[in-house]
């Protein structure tokens, strides 16, 4: 079996130009060197280096086997890393769900720095329909979920209010309600609305906003904007992902004569009891929670 100081004074004596420098970058005497290399020529069967020169210059045999080398000793040096950190109390692995409809870019820094503080911890992040990472987290499959808030959480949920996102509604340009400066009740009753279904989580009721007497359940924020654009129905929807299209034209934003103010939907951060989180988790909770409200009001403004 070849010895990581082996690989390394080879990956060494290749990266320097010599045996002498790879020594003293190893702390040891070129002699030692010397002989490491050569005995694993011979433990590989083949020459590494071509030492007919003043220096030794790699082989078509050492430049071939030069990036496993490297790759072995990266693993190596992975392996002693993600050790320390479980010894230290560090997971390996942290999942945050994002709920459709809610922007990543308030999380940016947090992001960046956690990439930094945590190198050997893989994290995931999910992009769950409405609902379903509230179901996700029951089942233990992420650890921290950014939702839409919900009407209640079972036991063992713990959760905070982090800001309020805007709610607008929508049609087509073609479509009957954009013909009106103010659209009521009545108008809104006579068109099809498309709801945004959640997912609910077990033991929890699930309840919506009907404004029409004909209801389509859609769980994908994206599928309804499509649809809303084929004049299928109207529909409330989040600012974040409606922006774009009313920009662009191919969606307008309705006015209600019965509503004074913005429609506001609560978003949360949630985790569970039943989840222990590890330090890299709690290090990500707890950063999202120090995030100042303004800076969700401003994307969701």
């Amino acid at each position: 079996m070849v010895n990581v100081d082996a690989l390394q004074a080879f990956v060494l004596s290749a990266e320097l130009g010599s045996f002498s420098a790879a020594a003293r970058r190893m702390g040891k005497v070129q002699s030692a060197v010397s002989m490491t290399i050569a005995n694993l020529e011979i433990d590989c069967g083949v020459e590494l280096f071509d030492r007919s020169r003043r220096n030794p210059v790699l082989t078509a045999e050492g430049q071939t086997l030069l990036p496993h080398a490297k790759g072995i000793l990266l693993g190596n040096r992975e392996f002693l890393a993600t050790a320390n950190s479980m010894a230290e109390g560090i997971e390996t692995h942290v999942c945050l769900s994002v709920e459709q409809g809610i922007s990543l870019k308030p999380l940016a820094g947090i992001l960046n720095e956690f990439g930094n503080a945590y190198p050997q911890v893989s994290l995931e992040i999910t992009t769950p329909a409405p609902g379903v990472s509230a179901e996700q987290l029951r089942l233990g499959v992420t650890d921290i979920g950014l939702m839409a808030e919900q009407e209640g959480y079972p036991a063992g949920f713990q959760f905070r209010g982090l800001a309020y996102s805007k709610i607008v509604p929508i049609c087509a340009p073609d479509h009957p309600l954009s013909d009106c400066d103010q659209a009521s009740y009545r108008d809104l009753r006579q068109h099809r609305q498309i709801v945004r279904y959640k997912t609910p989580i077990a033991g929890t009721p699930q309840r919506y906003e009907k404004k029409s007497a004909v209801i389509w359940h859609v769980e994908d924020p994206n599928l309804i904007l499509d649809l809303v654009k084929a004049g299928f129905g109207w529909a409330e929807i989040p600012q974040t992902i409606a922006a774009k299209p009313i920009e662009s034209g191919e969606l307008i934003s309705l006015q209600y004569a019965f509503q004074q103010n913005d429609l506001l939907e609560g978003i949360d951060l949630v985790w569970t009891e039943q989840r222990s989180l590890g330090a890299a988790g709690h290090w990500m909770r707890d950063e999202i929670l120090k995030l100042p409200q303004a800076i969700w009001q401003n994307e969701w403004a």
